[in-house]
């Protein structure tokens, strides 16, 4: 579904040109219109410009691949050291990769960017690069999905001393891969269990809000975070509860915190970047917002869903927040990084 969303959206992108898709051996030699046949999950119909294409072998067509594109997004279903394996052979082949994979996400010299939170993290690239032996060559990779619905709003409130957060998330079908009519299951049903979620959603948060450090990645040591993370019967857009404690006399006004994710703006919207949305945190007064079927495609799924600020009895506040987990939390955000490493030098 990854690489779907990955082919809907290059398919008129300003900047790059879809060129090559590749997959596993399985779909290697058909049409990409063949290989997605009865499978295409989009509500876009299948872009013209991709019907066409050759799928090639990913790891057997892998120098051929290299020597025809610029760089090369990564979304596959494989084993994390086969991933991991996939995505430092086409770097050494001096193709950077831009992943969606969870596989090089701890990878002490590969950087984890969400493009308004960390951009400065790109920095540790030329630490990998030396580690690689390549002078183009790189992973940079995306994080996880849930983590967009909460992490970018805690990010500008860090300032006034977050202590801790509990979120508990409420992640939408087509995170796992699914529409209802491929899982049924879903219809009228709660999973209060998604493999591996709640470490990603309580560790990676850190890692974005850490600092380059003699060439890798040291992860932030607070805030404390704990998690809980279900499955919901909603087709696109995770939704979080967030619950923040800041530290003894540091909490912000209501009004204050408004304020400061109104006026947030990151690197990509001071470079204007293509996918950025022009307004990164968007926050709704409606006591019944964010919605996901009302506002997960807010300025082409791309902003961040806020609303229902207010006193909490044990923590400081809480509110809630909603992403689209496909467009910011996966190919969206994959292309928006792509952008920033282009913009900023490093493809």
């Amino acid at each position: 579904m990854v690489g779907q969303r990955f082919v809907t959206l290059l398919s008129a992108h300003p900047w790059f040109r879809l060129t090559v898709i590749a997959a596993s051996g399985r779909s290697a030699g058909k049409t990409y219109e063949e290989a997605v046949s009865g499978r295409w999950a989009m509500t876009a119909p299948l872009p013209e410009t991709a019907k066409g294409l050759i799928v090639l072998d990913a790891a057997a067509d892998a120098e051929k691949i290299a020597a025809q594109v610029d760089f090369c997004f990564c979304a596959v279903d494989m084993e994390k050291e086969a991933i991991r394996a996939l995505e430092e052979r086409y770097a050494k082949l001096e193709c950077p990769i831009v992943s969606n994979n969870s596989a090089n996400r701890w990878t002490e010299d590969v950087p984890m960017v969400v493009p308004e939170l960390n951009p400065e993290h790109l920095a540790v690239i030329e630490a990998q690069r030396r580690r690689l032996g390549t002078k183009r060559g790189f992973i940079a990779v995306k994080s996880n999905c849930s983590i967009q619905s909460y992490a970018p709003a805690l990010h500008p409130l860090l300032k006034y001393g977050v202590d801790r957060v509990l979120a508990c998330t409420y992640q939408a079908i087509s995170g796992a891969g699914k529409t209802f009519q491929r899982w049924p299951e879903m219809v009228d049903n709660l999973i209060p269990y998604i493999g591996g979620e709640e470490e990603k959603s309580e560790r990676e948060p850190l890692r974005v809000w850490g600092k380059v450090e003699d060439g890798k990645i040291v992860p932030a040591s607070a805030p404390l975070i704990t998690t809980q993370c279900l499955r919901v019967p909603v087709s696109d857009g995770h939704t979080a509860a967030v619950f923040v404690k800041f530290r003894e006399g540091c909490a912000p006004s209501l009004d204050q915190i408004r304020e400061d994710w109104r006026t947030f703006r990151g690197r990509p919207q001071e470079l204007n970047l293509p996918s950025a949305p022009k307004q990164f945190l968007h926050y709704f007064e409606e006591p019944d917002r964010p919605q996901a079927r009302l506002d997960r495609d807010l300025e082409g799924g791309m902003a961040i869903s806020l609303g229902r600020l207010r006193p909490d009895s044990q923590y400081d506040c809480k509110f809630v927040g909603l992403s689209h987990n496909t467009l910011r939390g996966a190919a969206g955000g994959g292309v928006l990084l792509a952008e920033l490493l282009c913009a900023e030098g490093y493809i």
